[in-house]
């Protein structure tokens, strides 16, 4: 039924400032840009990596997060794959970024961390073995 990651999409009221962080971060401006919406696609997948502006929120996210929510630290936390938990959370500190949850081995082959962007989304950073296996296959 779930075939793979196709978009994560976070909020932030102030579009201009995430789009310089972000395009500081993945190094590339966002191929999408408009007042509402903007879009990355990032890592070796190109996975799409989103913003709405957080005035175009509306009455769904009222519904499941609530509108109280926008800005703060709520839901499910997505993972990306980089070489280096470490030093991937030491450069967003560096740029602005709150640590959330500090590296920690979750097993052999897999450690985690999380940060919380200037605009209260979280961000999660991983090691994970498993998915270098599946990106060195012959399948990807």
């Amino acid at each position: 039924m779930l075939r793979g990651l196709t978009t994560v999409t976070f909020y932030s009221p102030d579009f201009e400032a995430t789009k310089r962080w972000y395009t500081e971060l993945f190094g590339i401006p966002p191929y999408m840009d408009t007042p509402a919406y903007m879009e990355w696609r990032v890592g070796d997948y190109e996975h799409e990596f989103g913003f709405v502006h957080s005035s175009y929120a509306g009455s769904e996210l009222a519904r499941t997060a609530g509108p109280d929510t926008i800005g703060k630290p709520a839901g499910a936390v997505v993972y990306w794959h980089v070489d280096d938990v470490p030093a991937a959370v030491e450069r967003l500190v560096a740029m602005g970024a709150e640590e959330h949850d500090s590296p920690r081995e979750r097993g052999i082959g897999f450690i985690t961390a999380s940060v919380i962007d200037p605009w209260g989304n979280v961000l999660g950073l991983m090691y994970n073995a498993h998915y270098l296996e599946i990106l060195g296959s012959p399948k990807s």
